[in-house]
């Protein structure tokens, strides 16, 4: 009987670190991809004058900012653009960041938490 609820503890313990480590994996994917996206953006704006009207418009990609182009969806707005996280690592992370990380964005919408 011990060695069953042992073996039990075991099993549960590897699966809420296996939980703990994809949710923050996610997170750290989420981030990585929807900054990226967001320094893409801004970027072509500073270069053509106008936010791109689809992602796929963007110039000069390199190969390990293709993950974070699917992992986003884009929509230019009349006074900026809406960007939302889709994807981290997996699953959809839920992100906030501090007010100060959105002052001087075109950023008009996200479902990335201020």
């Amino acid at each position: 009987m011990k060695r069953i609820v042992v073996g039990l503890s075991l099993v549960l313990a590897m699966a809420v670190a296996s939980c703990n480590f994809k949710r923050q994996t996610d997170a750290k994917f989420g981030d990585q991809n929807f900054k990226t996206a967001v320094a893409l953006v801004e970027l072509y704006k500073i270069r053509h004058g106008v936010f791109p009207e689809r992602l796929s418009d963007i110039d000069f990609l390199g190969e390990w900012d293709r993950l974070p182009i699917v992992s986003v969806a884009y929509s230019r707005l009349p006074d900026g653009y809406e960007l939302n996280l889709t994807r981290g690592w997996v699953g959809k992370p839920e992100l906030r960041y501090p007010p100060d990380f959105w002052k001087g964005l075109g950023l008009k919408k996200s479902n990335v938490k201020p």
